[in-house]
């Protein structure tokens, strides 16, 4: 063996080696193996569509545009801690939460999140205390709840040694080369649930994992997400790791939770094609479920054919002739048939359409209901207290009557003893601000508010603003805002502006002073 080895020159062997080293590297690329084997284990379709994207921003982004397109304000909602049940995942689950829902509104405003944590004590003292903290502040709607539930590491590990000796009586040479892939798995399961009574709210949930890559010793390679078919890739640093495809996770439920909670099309922000299998269930199941309750189906469309000025009569749940008309009108400009039903035809095409294109092509068409009345006077506004005194104790309980001298929208506001403005009619529990002139306004309206005299007997006031139409979708955030919520302004009087401004100064308007 000796002499076989000799008859190689010395300095010859060493390019073979570094040859065959190279060649080693070529059918060491074990991540391909690591990755198909995995791929095979996952559920969906085996060629889904890829996408590579650095975090959910521009998803985020059109899922803020969407629920101002569709309406969507005042909705509530606590965030617990997040925990990490598999002790594993050392990230801020939760600040990556309010991170991401605050890049979806920060244009359309429509979700008011509230931290709250172990700091707070328990959730239950939390929600009795809520009723008390100020006058106006009420509980939050919903509440979500999840946690980082899966991590299995190296569910798929694959490694290959390549190495390459020399040896002669003087000298030796051994050179060796490694390669090993990996493949871990990341869950988050998030819910939302109603804080009236802490139940699930049925089917608004977010339970995805992400599968991250690993080639090579301690670094990174990329991570994928699947949703509706599609791979969502990200490609990860050394530093970054499982934090950032963690991040990824959290920003697909934040859209994924507040699409299915407010009925928006969010796949749409992911993507994904309208006619997608998964999609056409999901719409499926949300129709199934309005429609075993029909209030909150008719409820819907009042709502959404109100956005599209096509409606503006009460979303009070209740079929009317307005609302009949309304349905007609608008599955004819969606290409239906004009009869007047909220089926699920309906319900899917209104889903997938883009309605700015259809509302250039079919405007609202102004009905005998929906033209104002035609009177010389101007349009007028009493508010007054139903103990007919206007006079109160100390955190006394105050109830208000709102009378418009016709049919008008009403929008209320609040200024309390420290001078600050918050809109508190509508709001997220009466969402409709059409009050008719024969059934006056009693507020507060519904056994979740209550309006109180301050402890310090400083004056209050409250204003009331009436239109003739609808002016919500063209009245200034600033004198919108959130419900319960201080508003960035100063006085009632640059409220009162913005309201004139908006109505070519067709405004109605009454004042109490408490």
């Amino acid at each position: 063996m000796k002499n076989i080895r000799n008859r190689f020159p010395r300095n010859a062997l060493l390019p073979l080696a570094l040859g065959g080293l190279l060649d080693g590297c070529t059918v060491m690329d074990v991540k391909k193996d690591a990755v198909a084997k995995t791929e095979a284990a996952r559920k969906g379709p085996e060629s889904a569509p890829q996408r590579s994207i650095t975090n959910f921003s521009a998803a985020l982004g059109c899922m803020d545009r969407m629920l101002m397109d569709y309406g969507v304000r005042d909705v509530s909602v606590l965030v617990e801690d997040i925990t990490d049940q598999t002790k594993k995942v050392n990230a801020g689950t939760k600040d990556m939460l309010i991170s991401a829902v605050s890049d979806m509104t920060k244009r359309s405003r429509a979700v008011k999140l509230i931290a709250f944590g172990s700091d707070s004590g328990n959730l239950v003292s939390f929600l009795q205390q809520a009723e008390r903290k100020q006058v106006y502040e009420v509980v939050p709607q919903y509440d979500i709840k999840g946690s980082i539930t899966q991590w299995d590491e190296n569910v798929i590990q694959k490694q290959k040694e390549l190495g390459v000796g020399y040896e002669s009586n003087s000298a030796g040479l051994n050179i060796g080369v490694a390669k090993d892939a990996a493949s871990s798995v990341l869950g988050l399961d998030l819910t939302i649930l109603s804080t009236s009574d802490l139940s699930v709210v049925h089917g608004v949930t977010s339970r995805n994992t992400v599968v991250i890559f690993k080639e090579g010793s301690g670094y990174d390679g990329d991570a994928r997400i699947k949703k509706f078919g599609i791979n969502f890739s990200m490609n990860l640093s050394k530093s970054e790791g499982q934090s950032q495809a963690l991040r990824g996770l959290v920003e697909l439920a934040s859209i994924e939770l507040f699409g299915k909670l407010t009925k928006t099309p969010y796949w749409s922000c992911l993507w994904s094609p309208s006619n997608n299998e998964t999609v056409r269930e999901e719409i499926a199941d949300w129709f199934d479920a309005m429609y075993a309750n029909p209030v909150e189906l008719v409820t819907y469309f009042q709502k959404q054919l109100h956005q599209r000025g096509y409606y503006s009569g009460k979303a009070d749940g209740q079929p009317n002739p307005q609302l009949r008309d309304a349905v007609s009108k608008y599955r004819v400009a969606l290409g239906l048939s004009d009869e007047p039903r909220l089926d699920f035809e309906f319900f899917d095409a209104y889903l997938k359409a883009n309605h700015s294109d259809v509302l250039a092509k079919n405007p609202p068409s102004a009905t005998k209901e929906d033209e104002p009345v035609a009177v010389g006077e101007d349009l007028k506004m009493d508010v007054a207290a139903t103990n007919k005194t206007g006079k109160f104790s100390a955190v006394e309980v105050i109830s208000l009557t709102v009378k418009p001298s016709r049919d008008a929208h009403v929008y209320c506001y609040m200024q309390d003893e420290t001078r600050k403005i918050m809109r508190f009619y509508p709001n997220r529990f009466s969402k409709s601000a059409l009050v008719h002139s024969a059934v006056p306004l009693n507020l507060p309206d519904n056994k979740h508010l209550e309006i109180v005299a301050n402890a310090k007997r400083a004056k209050e006031t409250v204003a009331c603003f009436a239109t003739e139409q609808d002016i919500s979708s063209g009245l200034s955030p600033t004198a919108v805002g959130t419900d319960f919520e201080y508003l960035p302004v100063k006085s009632l009087s640059e409220v009162r502006d913005l309201f004139v401004i908006a109505s070519d100064g067709k405004i109605g308007e009454g004042y109490f002073h408490v």
